[in-house]
């Protein structure tokens, strides 16, 4: 197991960044933190957040990792200069995540179409009543 944590940590581009052993366009590093722009980008300005600490999902991380975060999401989005934008956060191949390494996504959305920022599907599923309570209870349970 310690062989493949250290293989994961070797091979990491965020972690090769995090380093300066890759170049990248930094915006804010804290003690816990660094944030860079997405070199390939979904609109001009996209940015990413990531922690120092490799976790490859967020419930992998420690909590102290995510302490500064939402507010440097808060301070890149206020640099954006839009009005509207997603913050985004993927966990496992199936759900979108391409780097292997917690990260958060900053895209500004500077217009209403859909050739600039985050494209998003939305499909909503119908969900009985009792289906919910059912949910609702088993996760209510686990907090």
């Amino acid at each position: 197991m310690a062989s493949n944590v250290a293989k994961s940590l070797a091979s990491c581009i965020f972690c090769k960044i995090i380093k300066g052993e890759i170049p990248s366009y930094k915006l804010i590093e804290t003690e816990f933190s660094f944030s860079f722009l997405d070199i390939g980008p979904l609109s001009k300005g996209h940015a990413l957040i990531i922690p120092k600490h490799h976790a490859e999902k967020l419930h992998e991380l420690p909590d102290e990792h995510l302490t500064d975060i939402l507010p440097i999401a808060k301070k890149i989005a206020l640099a954006q200069g839009v009005a509207d934008y997603n913050v985004l956060q993927n966990n496992g191949r199936i759900a979108h995540q391409e780097v292997p390494h917690v990260h958060f996504h900053v895209i500004p959305k500077p217009s209403a179409t859909d050739s600039e920022g985050l494209v998003v599907g939305w499909p909503v599923q119908k969900i009985e009543k009792d289906d919910m309570q059912k949910i609702y209870s088993d996760i209510k349970e686990k907090l």
